[in-house]
């Protein structure tokens, strides 16, 4: 028997999310390093790190359906081996922010092409749990990937020597290992309707519904608006002078690392909408913090400010995913996880756009203007519906 065979098929693929997960996320350490060591300026590097949603939703939105049709695995192999790729771009990108552009471009193909047929496979895989197991675990590996891979950057960026090369090389050795784990992964047999028509009007019908709409469309954007927010935004109101770069690959860890540590929460929850909610509470907590933090230049709030919008971003992507398992018709669900994915990447966007909002207005309008937008937003939460299913 085959050492990998004796790995849960499940945990094969959430290693998959968890390593491109890390690859996708891992820049976020390097904001700084090319700002210091290329004379970036702070709008090139927050268009940068944004641009990988560039690559990703239309992936997103284009690979989903096919894994639907033609099922997960032969999708995910090649996403595989495009993160490697990717990584290897930026690794040899060094001072030349086109070749860095190309880089987070594929990182970006790579991780949409990845990240709803990977959902969905891991739901496929946990079907001898309770309803929303798939998404608790896919959730979990996900967010563990995200706030591992800049952890790790941030440090060797700090203190080893290239910074703009070795912080890369752990990925690239981590790809290795998971590409031989997932790449004979079972998947179980999925009825998939070859009447495209009927197919897209479920999609459809279920994307109209109120539990989509208010429940999703809303709210799925503060997922990454929160933890980018946290990272990439809010520690720019003070200055950081001890070990700058590993402090910001630190709060991106901290940050996704509590989304990982509150999603059982959710389960206590059960209601979705009340998931929700509780995650856009922790972010406009979040978001006063980061007010305070402009008010007092105390630098100690940046820890707060992030464990609150990683609580944000954890309860509000666990429960997002709970809303779209319980609404998708098995056939559909890697099409309904990339729209609502594509929707969360609209968050990215939030760093660069706070940064060309500051031009304008001072930190402290800037957090509440947030603020202002989560408490119109979670009544109509609370109305999405009823009953939903239970997040397990």
């Amino acid at each position: 028997m085959p050492l990998t065979s004796r790995v849960p098929a499940w945990l094969r693929v959430a290693a998959a999310l968890f390593a491109v997960g890390w690859g996708a996320n891992q820049f976020a350490a390097m904001l700084l390093v090319y700002r210091d060591e290329d004379g970036a300026s702070s709008e090139a590097v927050t268009a940068l790190f944004g641009a990988y949603a560039l690559g990703l939703i239309p992936a997103l939105l284009v690979v989903a359906p096919i894994s639907d049709r033609i099922g997960r695995r032969r999708v995910m192999r090649p996403v595989l081996v495009l993160s490697f790729i990717a990584t290897v771009i930026l690794l040899v990108g060094g001072d030349h922010l086109v070749v860095l552009l190309l880089g987070r471009l594929v990182a970006g193909i790579a991780s949409g092409a990845a990240f709803a047929p990977g959902t969905a496979w891991v739901k496929e895989l946990s079907s001898d749990g309770p309803p929303g197991t798939g998404a608790r675990r896919a959730t979990l590996a996900l967010s563990a990937g995200f706030g591992s891979g800049p952890l790790i950057a941030g440090f060797l960026g700090q203190w080893l020597p290239a910074p703009t090369v070795l912080p890369y090389v752990p990925h690239l050795v981590l790809m290795l290992g998971v590409t031989v784990l997932a790449w004979h992964a079972p998947e179980p047999s999925v009825a998939r309707t070859q009447d495209e028509s009927r197919r897209r009007s479920e999609a459809w019908r279920a994307m109209r519904s109120r539990p989509f709409v208010l429940g999703v469309t809303l709210t799925a954007p503060w997922v990454f608006g929160a933890a980018a927010t946290s990272f990439a935004t809010i520690p720019t109101f003070v200055d950081i002078e001890l070990a700058p770069i590993a402090v910001t690959g630190a709060l991106t860890g901290l940050t996704l690392w509590t989304g990982v540590a509150v999603q059982p929460l959710g389960r206590r929850l059960r209601d979705p909408r009340l998931v929700i909610s509780a995650g856009l509470g922790a972010a406009a907590a979040g978001l006063l913090v980061g007010l305070l933090l402009a008010t007092t230049h105390a630098t100690w709030l940046v820890v707060p400010a992030a464990m609150l919008l990683g609580t944000a971003y954890g309860l509000s992507l666990v429960g997002g995913l709970t809303t779209v398992e319980a609404l998708a018709h098995p056939a559909d669900l890697g099409t309904l996880n990339a729209v609502f994915y594509s929707l969360t990447y609209v968050g990215f966007a939030a760093p660069l756009l706070s940064t060309l909002a500051l031009n304008a207005i001072s930190p402290e309008q800037l957090m509440l203007l947030g603020i202002g937008m989560i408490t119109l937003t979670v009544p109509l939460v609370m109305f999405s519906q009823r009953r939903t299913a239970p997040v397990a």
